[in-house]
């Protein structure tokens, strides 16, 4: 095990949305890869992914409503 502390749920959350968009820092992405689980990022990227295409349907059907 590592001694890196491991990222916080919000920390997990954060370095999603911010990798998703492009907009990572080089410290959050170092605190990503050393204390960080891959199963967990894995599981946080698919789950904003869903959420992201259903609130892109959902402002698509508003809109063509």
């Amino acid at each position: 095990m590592s001694n890196n502390p491991k990222p916080s749920f919000f920390q997990v959350i954060s370095s999603v949305v911010s990798a998703a968009f492009g907009v990572q820092s080089s410290a959050n992405r170092e605190r990503d890869f050393t204390g960080g689980s891959a199963k967990t990022y894995i599981v946080a990227g698919i789950v904003f992914t869903v959420i992201f295409i259903l609130a892109i349907v959902g402002v698509v059907r508003l809109v063509l409503a």
